[in-house]
């Protein structure tokens, strides 16, 4: 497999997961059942996906290793380059930390005292494709590092990120692990009590084969999985080891566990698409993305010149952001949420 189908398997399944969440999102289990069936689509309105930030950090994630891989500071100043932009076209659904820490890069903070003090689920969800894209596990530890804490200084969150991106590149670097004995061996690495117990008890639960939903029944997330990154990265790691080789599975388990179901099922889709492959990722679910202006075409130039710069050649023109295209989607994407939101209010229950 090519470096450039991991990479857009990555950005891919990053996409699809993230809009096949979306809908569920802040949803229990049983509401997002009884709302939408038991059918997995990545659909929003009118049968067609959009994306939210998960996406969104994911290629400017891309769009700075492509222009400046080989510098970690380099990196994390053009990743800080981007937010600014990105914050001023009213990204819907933005979280608090992320939020406060773009605002202090707006008013000439530098990106390396940015971040905030949180826990959150944002560095993990722009992770995976910095794992695909590191030369070593120094470099996906740095970049890692840079990545985190523009927006969150808690370690918690770096933690959980790295983890996301050592996941993403098990395939890439080819080291021969299963993803349970991957869990296993990252496990023993972690600094984090919380997160090592977590991960200890997914790989007791897998062997004793509880289903996605089971485990996270066991954790206490009846309600839903919670943007907190010790709840967010088991829940995705534990839908991606279950089904390692079905990305449809691994996605629609994530999911199905409702919460923060787009960012769970970003991050397993990622992963997925990351360790399998483009090719892995069902052609209907990739035909139903409605993006714009970043559309399917636009990540397989993204892809295309991401590839080419990490192989040492000269990178092809990177596709642009379009910022103020992306403001006026913005503006139709908060109208379509709204419209959610009030859909919620009724029946059935």
């Amino acid at each position: 497999m090519t470096l450039r189908s991991h990479i857009l398997g990555c950005l891919l399944g990053t996409a699809v997961g993230d809009a096949a969440g979306l809908r569920c999102e802040g949803l229990s289990p049983r509401r997002a059942r009884r709302l939408y069936g038991d059918t997995v689509q990545p659909t929003l309105l009118l049968g067609r996906g959009m994306c939210s930030d998960d996406t969104e950090h994911t290629v400017m994630v891309a769009r700075a290793l492509a222009q400046v891989c080989e510098d970690p500071d380099e990196f994390e100043a053009m990743f800080a380059r981007q937010l600014r932009p990105w914050l001023l076209t009213m990204p819907a659904g933005i979280g608090l930390a992320t939020l406060r820490s773009c605002l202090k890069l707006l008013v000439g903070v530098p990106p390396s005292h940015s971040g905030v003090f949180s826990a959150g689920n944002g560095p993990a969800m722009r992770a995976a494709l910095l794992g695909v894209c590191a030369k070593s596990e120094q470099e996906c530890r740095e970049l890692v590092r840079r990545s985190t804490r523009v927006t969150h200084t808690d370690p918690t969150a770096e933690e959980g990120a790295w983890v996301v991106a050592e996941a993403a590149r098990l395939a890439v670097c080819g080291r021969g692990a299963t993803p349970l004995e991957f869990v296993e061996n990252i496990e023993g690495q972690l600094q984090g009590d919380e997160l090592r117990r977590c991960l200890g008890g997914l790989c007791q639960s897998l062997k004793t084969g509880l289903t996605p939903a089971e485990f996270a029944q066991s954790q206490g997330w009846s309600r839903g999985v919670s943007g907190y990154v010790n709840h967010t990265v088991p829940a995705a790691l534990y839908c991606w080891v279950a089904t390692p080789n079905d990305f449809r599975q691994a996605v629609t388990s994530a999911v199905h566990l409702g919460g923060d179901a787009d960012s769970v099922a970003a991050i397993t889709g990622a992963i997925a698409g990351a360790n399998l492959g483009a090719e892995a990722i069902p052609r209907e679910w990739i035909d139903r993305l409605g993006e714009w202006p970043r559309n399917v075409k636009w990540l397989e130039q993204l892809a295309e010149a991401l590839s080419v710069k990490l192989s040492g050649a000269e990178a092809n023109q990177l596709p642009s952001m379009h910022w103020p295209a992306t403001a006026a989607r913005n503006v139709l994407f908060a109208a379509v949420v709204l419209l959610l939101g009030f859909r919620r209010l009724f029946p059935p229950y």
